[in-house]
């Protein structure tokens, strides 16, 4: 009789097989591919030994041509060059704003459109699905075999709408995704590996075009991420921009057309990757029939660059405020990022911290290799000790409560998956639905935060104002994103909704959310104090209401004429709504008044549900 073998989940039946595996490094600028051969973790090369692949599609008459191909075609043919569309995943053309592009932008349902001449309208998901398509059969044509799952990396900050286009892009390029994971997360991971790291460490990602900082605990294998901050529209692209305006003044010429832009942009680029090997760099600028020559030193770079590296600096520091720690309690630093090769970077960040960055991994590699060791596990393929990685949300989630305010349900910060629930009841008598309102955002009023999905729960038995108990609970998965379940807890009727919002938030939303729920804290507070005081009166002047109503007959006509004045009082305040003292006031008054109206209430219930009953039957 043979034997039954039996696996663990998601692990091949077969232990001396390994199911291919590959993590994806989908960058801005450059992509990469990564899997574990004879058991170390490596980027995946072209036929010609390159292992970046750009982040670039062109679209032609006869079909499309990718990465170094359609790199090729930046300055003649613009229009039809899609490059950094990932700054687009999941946004309006309202959220983009005043990007400089060279290509037309369209409003979608959905996400914004890149219009191609030749091409028609793309969607960044589209463009998105032909690189990781591209990469998924690089790997193919690397082992000869087919990709079982990918584990694709995002920036720390992406929030639902890019996490959820990222998802569909790889449906779309035909991989199965074993999980999103940040960037700096997988950073972590290739260094833990690699170093067999411990201690607490700042990731700090300056790609193409994200920025992001993590502050992360190593220990055991477990990746636990203390805080994470970032900006989903800062990037060695600004930086480009700023060169290519620089170089343009300096030689006393501006571009006339687009493809000059591009002429342009690309000047800058070598200038900016020249200067992280040499002092200074000397190059003819050429537009249009005319060569200028121009020269840059670093000093001059590092002048250029100062605004995006102070401002990536300010959500350093905002990092470690979340983590509640200082510089002197960071191991080390660790540089993702092709941007991150800037001398002033790393100068302004050794000066920072007093040490020196870790430079160890290829800074433009290291994400992939990171991504491609937990695909393996992912896959069931043992390598070494079991990775726990522990990922945190970036902005507070939770729901609208009556006044307008905002009850949070998971703050920011919080390790994900996680799941957490919080209980609600109803407003009025006999409400027999429940509006559901999920917000995402810092600040104690609905009208300051940003509206992720609204739904309805209906079913609820009716019954006095109060008396219903519905469960809400928000869950986040490992890739970040957010179901919202409510369920009426006496009769078991449920709604839910998973959250994917149409459009992601725009450059500054993030840290604009931020910085403005500390600088009004004080106002969120007294807002929060009138609003919960304004719905205390509300509350007890329809108590009140409903109590006359049914036992008005306990008061004579002069006890009622005396507490009709409170009644006034407080309604009055209510309308008028301006002091929470105020309110408060008449409310205690009322409360007091009506004392003696509440004690006979209670007397006559005791006295019904006793009526009848002896000592032995109770």
């Amino acid at each position: 009789m043979s034997l039954l073998q039996l696996s663990e989940p998601g692990q091949s039946p077969a232990p001396h097989q390994s199911r291919l595996a590959i993590g994806i490094d989908l960058g801005t600028t450059h992509s990469l591919v990564a899997a574990l051969r004879h058991g170390m973790p490596e980027c995946l090369p072209d036929a010609q030994g390159r292992v970046l692949f750009p982040s670039v599609v062109r679209y032609t008459a006869t079909g499309r041509e990718l990465g170094w191909a359609a790199l090729a075609h930046m300055a003649d043919d613009p229009a039809n060059t899609i490059s950094s569309a990932k700054r687009l995943m999941g946004r309006s053309k309202a959220d983009i704003g005043a990007t400089q592009t060279s290509y037309e932008l369209v409003d979608q349902p959905g996400q914004v459109a890149i219009r191609t001449p030749a091409g028609g309208d793309k969607s960044p998901v589209e463009i998105a699905a032909e690189i990781l398509a591209s990469l998924r059969q690089r790997a193919e044509d690397s082992f000869d075999d087919e990709v079982f799952g990918a584990v694709i990396t995002v920036p720390a900050y992406f929030d639902d709408a890019q996490r959820q286009a990222t998802k569909d892009a790889a449906k779309l390029a035909g991989l199965n995704v074993l999980r999103l994971i940040n960037e700096p997360t997988a950073a972590a991971i290739a260094y833990g590996l690699d170093q067999n790291s411990r201690g607490t460490y700042a990731v700090y990602d300056l790609g193409g075009g994200t920025f992001d900082v993590s502050i992360l605990r190593l220990s055991e294998g477990v990746f636990e991420v203390a805080a994470t901050a970032g900006d989903t529209a800062l990037g060695g692209d600004d930086i480009d921009r700023a060169v290519a305006d620089w170089l343009a003044q300096a030689a006393g010429a501006q571009p006339a057309s687009p493809q000059e832009r591009a002429v342009l942009l690309s000047m800058a680029k070598r200038a900016k990757e020249a200067l992280s090997q040499h002092p200074g760099a000397q190059f003819n600028l050429v537009l249009g029939s005319r060569a200028y020559p121009v020269s840059i030193n670093r000093e001059q770079l590092a002048e250029i660059a100062q605004p995006w590296i102070e401002r990536s600096m300010g959500i350093v520091k905002r990092a470690l405020r979340d983590a509640k720690l200082s510089k002197e309690d960071i191991d080390g630093v660790v540089l993702v990022g092709g941007s991150t090769r800037l001398i002033a970077v790393q100068e302004t960040l050794e000066q920072y911290f007093g040490k020196k960055p870790l430079t160890n991994l290829n800074p433009d590699e290291v994400v992939a290799l990171g991504a491609s060791i937990s695909a393996h596990q992912l896959a069931g393929n043992h390598v070494g000790q079991a990775l726990l990685l522990l990922d945190v949300t970036p902005l507070s989630l939770g729901v609208e409560t009556m006044g307008g305010l905002v009850e949070h349900i998971i703050p920011r910060n919080t390790t994900i998956p996680c799941a957490m629930a919080q209980d609600f009841t109803t407003f009025k008598d006999g409400q027999t639905a429940l509006a559901i309102h999920v917000l995402q955002g810092e600040r104690d009023l609905v009208a300051n935060c940003r509206s992720l999905a609204r739904f309805e729960l209906r079913g609820i038995p009716p019954m006095a104002a109060g008396a219903a108990r519905i469960r809400v609970t928000f869950t986040v998965d490992a890739d970040g994103l957010l179901q919202v379940t409510a369920k009426e807890e006496s009769t078991g009727v449920e709604a839910k909704i998973d959250v994917k919002p149409s459009y992601g938030l725009s450059d500054g939303d993030i840290t604009r959310m931020l910085q403005e729920s500390f600088r009004s804290a004080k106002e969120d507070a007294a807002a929060r104090a009138l609003a919960e005081a304004k719905l205390a009166g509300i509350q007890l002047l329809q108590s009140l209401q409903s109590a006359l109503a049914a036992d008005g007959h306990l008061l004579s006509q002069a006890e009622r004429e005396q507490i009709e004045p409170f009644i006034a009082d407080l309604q009055m305040a209510v309308e008028r709504g301006t002091d929470p003292g105020t309110l408060e006031a008449a409310t205690v008054a009322l409360v007091q008044a009506t004392d003696d109206f509440a004690g006979r209430r209670m007397n006559q219930s005791i006295a019904s549900a006793l009526e009848g009953k002896t000592l032995d039957t109770l």
